[in-house]
């Protein structure tokens, strides 16, 4: 026995599966804390992004605090080795993607 049809038309199904999407996505935004678009797409979201580009310098200041925390960690044989060298190297790219991001945060609106 076929199931009883929810909607009318495929023009109503497919309305509906937009307006879960929507909810769904608004609801993942929220949960991250971020603020919603402006309503009108031809307006810029500069509070949006420049909340984004907070949490990337966050989360970036945060793997470099584990990183040091890593490298304080490593025995005086380790911090004379190459890859020690290699590490620090990878952790002046991460503190320069958070100074950038910090930049960026600044030079939007």
């Amino acid at each position: 026995m076929p199931q009883p049809r929810k909607y009318r038309s495929d023009a109503e199904r497919q309305a509906a599966c937009r307006r879960r999407r929507r909810a769904a996505l608004q609801a993942l935004q929220a949960t991250k804390g971020l603020p919603a678009l402006p309503s009108i797409a031809t307006i810029p979201g500069w509070q949006r992004w420049r909340e984004v580009l907070d949490q990337v310098e966050n989360a970036l200041n945060n793997v470099l605090d584990q990183m040091q925390s890593y490298y304080d960690d490593r025995s005086d044989d380790w911090l004379e080795s190459y890859k020690a060298e290699e590490f620090i190297e990878r952790m002046k790219v991460v503190q320069k993607l958070a100074d950038r991001a910090a930049d960026c945060r600044m030079d939007i609106g």
